[in-house]
């Protein structure tokens, strides 16, 4: 059993997860980590068996998988990161591998060396040393999309959670190359994974000197913070390469090969690499001299930091705000050097205050213990190999005066971060000054980061850029000088032709569904079709990635992801153009507009269907109630209480299409017509507002509006009854927390359950708002509440309450939630607001010991 060649579990004073072990000094242990199950998203993907936990940011898809944490939720795990939540980079489908087999796992050395031998995992655990140290993992492209809403690099976009830190257990790699003996011409070792891709196994190597190096303490790893590894971490057996970008920690780790030269794999060469700023795509793809000159790999990671507080999209109100705010967040170096001082700005870099630094790295190197079946010894080396966490106390009235919060940081080498961006074909080793912008509204200062990760939208990049501001300009596109924006001297985007030269052929749109198999698929872009079946066994994404697109038209996808490298392929797999019949059956394909036969239920679920606005009632200020009319008066929405629809509406300016997700107020059995509360978020001088209910807004009485549905993980069956992503479940009591027009999905599940006499169902309401008169549907609240007869209740809070008001004051927050609902197993978690809300509660609910099972998100 591979249980009997492990090494011994720690002592039961260190197995406590979370919790300090019992040592002076106290070192810090991991984060509480359950290992997930497998997510219904995977099931149909190569890595059906792989468990992962679903607050991870896919980045590219669903496969492969390539993903980082909400930079809250990673920062607030501490100096350790859990593996559910450590960023993972895998190229393609994750090895499985077999419990069993994981004893007879197989490594070779091989190459230049006297004496090539292969050893067993099990081997290597019973004949070597074992250690086990603190090691921080960085994906090189953290940071990317920085980088990419400057200009499209070919790498998908990281936000800054694109770092992760564990306790890493194994033998120091230098060891096991020993016992081979290089020859004396031996100058690198080059590593390779089990992993197959399009190109090849995945590799890389390192210098033969660093390896040897103890100082630089390369590992073979079998164990992560004292568990197994996770298959996507490398199961069995992976390196760890400290200070160095996380390319070069090669997973699923079968040869070490010796050699005189650096690696040739296909993964070393064309990844990895920060080419001179002045090579476009189209240069770098026509010319391979790029791509093989090795002094543009890179290997050590460069001087980085970001904040992590203020989160993005927090708000702070300065009526009840504390006279000081610790902005808070990580810093780290490469090559082992240390991070000596972390700065911050609020005044655009004309002046700079000194932050605190904690290295809880340090703490180890007082001890000397075993630890998770290895020995810590920490004492002689003088090398960092982990990240750092800083922090600087602001005044609330310096941040309202300032623009933005600039960091930066510098390593004990005086390497520091640089203000502007350096742009590069693959978007690696993003670092300059991260920028918070700070924007006053309303006695409010709002919180923006500079990005969001994927294709998430929000950060300060996109909105200047949107603005036409100058991203390059030195001054983050902003006011120079009390001068206006600068207005964006435009890119020269070369136009990629896609086209064969000479293709004329058309195609039907029964030819083109003949090629929806795998075996030969077609796909449509921009009106011309081309052939998939090259890409099966060479996309990065698996043959599913392209089988999914066969038959349709993956315009918007493939534009929005693939770089001008990828378009540049194209005319290889040109077959030919759609014809004008072919084109307007897709298009009908994909939309399904409505029969001219009327339906008794007016929503599609595959389809748009067209109501009528015909009223509108003004609530508030900024609050109206839509009411639209469906195609005849017998006809019923159709919507599952709990679950939402789409509205699809051209904006009255640019006439593009917006698409939001909404819940009706009014009853779901309602024939003819429904209402929909919906919130206006205005522009300012200081943002750009929502462009749905601005377009709503101002939307006519009798203009046409579509709708598509139901969607939702989350139906409510009656009587405690409900499903969760298609599983029925049963509870005894709802906590419904909304905040805002999030009230409208909990104030349908709440009528349902109150309006129906035989649901015993409990239910409790945590309403958050800004003012009383930002609570809506409180009448309907209060009314359906005291009808319940005990079975619902009702609690609002105010964050800038009037001196008349008797209710609670103050946010939402996980106090509140424990007063009025501990945890309990009989309780679901509903909760509806906005995103920092949201954010906040899922950590306090957590943190309090609620199962995230138990927890649902509209």
């Amino acid at each position: 059993m591979w249980s009997s060649v492990l090494p011994p579990s720690p002592p039961s004073s260190e197995k406590s997860f979370g919790k300090q072990i019992s040592l002076k000094p106290e070192i810090p242990l991991p984060p509480p980590s359950t290992e997930p199950g497998v997510l219904e998203i995977d099931k149909k993907t190569p890595d059906k068996h792989v468990g992962r936990d679903s607050r991870l940011i896919r980045l590219t898809g669903v496969h492969p998988f390539n993903v980082e944490a909400p930079l809250t939720a990673l920062f607030n795990e501490g100096f350790l990161t859990s593996p559910e939540l450590f960023y993972v980079r895998n190229h393609g489908a994750v090895p499985e591998v077999k419990d069993e087999s994981i004893p007879d796992w197989t490594l070779s050395i091989e190459g230049l060396v006297q004496l090539p031998f292969k050893l067993t995992l099990r081997e290597l655990i019973e004949d070597y040393e074992q250690l086990t140290y603190p090691i921080t993992l960085v994906c090189a492209g953290n940071r990317r999309k920085e980088q990419n809403v400057i200009r499209k690099s070919k790498g998908f976009s990281w936000g800054s959670a694109g770092v992760s830190t564990a306790l890493w257990t194994g033998v120091a790699m230098s060891e096991v190359i020993k016992r081979a003996r290089p020859l004396r011409q031996a100058r690198y070792v080059c590593m390779e994974g089990a992993d197959k891709l399009p190109n090849g196994y995945y590799g890389t190597c390192a210098k033969l000197n660093w390896v040897m190096d103890p100082n630089k303490g390369i590992m073979l790893a079998h164990r992560m913070n004292g568990e197994v590894l996770r298959p996507d971490h490398g199961k069995p057996l992976r390196a760890v390469v400290p200070g160095q970008i996380g390319g070069r920690s090669v997973k699923w780790l079968t040869k070490l090969i010796i050699t005189e030269g650096p690696s040739d794999n296909w993964y070393h060469l064309y990844d990895n690499r920060v080419l001179p700023t002045m090579v476009d795509p189209e240069e770098s793809a026509k010319n391979p001299k790029w791509w093989k000159d090795e002094r543009y790999a890179i290997y050590d990671l460069s001087t980085n930091s970001a904040t992590a507080f203020p989160e993005h999209g927090e708000t702070l109100s300065l009526n009840n705000a504390p006279e000081l705010y610790n902005v808070r967040g990580y810093a780290y170096g490469g090559g082992g050097r240390r991070i000596t001082r972390v700065e911050l700005s609020l005044n655009q870099g004309r002046t700079w205050r000194l932050a605190n630094i904690e290295y809880p790295e340090d703490l180890y190197r007082d001890v000397d213990i075993d630890l998770y079946g290895g020995k810590i010894d920490m004492s002689w080396r003088e090398n960092s190999f982990c990240w750092s966490f800083w922090s600087l106390q602001l005044s609330i009235d310096d941040m309202k005066m300032a623009k933005d919060i600039l960091v930066r940081a510098m390593d004990e080498s005086m390497n520091i971060q640089p203000r502007d961006i350096y742009w590069s074909v693959l978007g690696m080793m993003n670092n300059p000054w991260y920028r918070i912008t700070i924007t006053k509204k309303d006695d409010t200062l709002h919180f923006e980061h500079p990005t969001q990760p994927a294709l998430l939208p929000g950060g300060w990049m996109e909105r200047v850029k949107k603005a036409g501001g100058d991203l390059t300009n030195g001054y983050w596109g902003e006011t120079i000088d009390g001068q206006a924006v600068k207005t964006a001297v435009a890119e020269v985007v070369k136009k990629i032709n896609m086209k064969k030269e000479g293709i004329d052929r058309k195609i039907s749109i029964e030819e083109l569904q003949l090629h929806e198999k795998a075996e030969d698929p077609w796909f449509v872009l921009d009106g011309e079709v081309y052939s998939g079946t090259a890409f099966l066994d060479t996309h990065p994404g698996g043959a599913q990635s392209i089988i999914s697109v066969a038959g349709v038209d993956a315009t918007e996808e493939f534009m929005a992801i693939h770089s001008d490298n990828a378009k540049g392929m194209m005319p290889n797999h040109h077959i030919g153009s759609l014809d004008e019949a072919a084109k307007k059956a897709l298009e009908e394909k994909v939309d399904q507009p409505d029969s001219s036969v009327p339906r008794d239920v007016f929503l599609q679920a595959r389809g748009w269907s067209k109501a009528t606005l015909c009223a509108k009632e003004k609530i508030s200020w900024d609050t109206r109630i839509f009411t639209f009319k469906f195609q005849h008066d017998n006809q019923t929405l159709g919507l599952p209480t709990g679950q939402h629809l789409m509205i699809r509406l051209k904006d009255p300016v640019t006439q593009e299409s917006i698409i939001r997700s909404y819940t009706p107020i009014s009853e779901t059995g309602k024939k003819g017509s429904m209402d929909i509360l919906i919130k206006i978020y205005f522009d300012s001088p200081e943002a750009k507002g929502g462009r749905m209910s601005q377009a709503m807004d101002v939307a006519p009485i009798g203009q046409t509006v579509e709708f598509k549905g139901p969607t939702g993980k989350f139906e409510y069956l009656g009587r405690g009854n409900y499903t969760l992503n298609g599983i029925k479940k049963t509870t005894k009591k709802f906590l419904m927390v909304c905040g805002g027009s999030g009230v409208t999905p909990i104030y349908q599940i709440f009528r349902a359950i109150m309006q129906d006499e035989g649901d015993s169902t409990e239910c409790i309401v945590l309403n958050g708002n800004r003012l009383e008169e930002d609570i809506l549907c409180k009448a309907e609240l209060d009314a359906l509440a005291l009808a319940g007869n005990g079975r619902g209740k009702i609690v609002y809070t105010l964050t800038k309450a009037k001196d008349s008001w008797l209710g609670l004051r103050g946010r939402v927050c996980g106090p509140l939630v424990q007063k009025h609902c501990p945890t309990s197993d009989n309780t679901v978690v509903l909760i509806c607001g906005p995103e920092p809300m949201e954010k906040s509660m899922d950590a306090a609910l957590k943190a309090a010991g609620w199962d995230e099972s138990r927890i649902v998100f509209f």
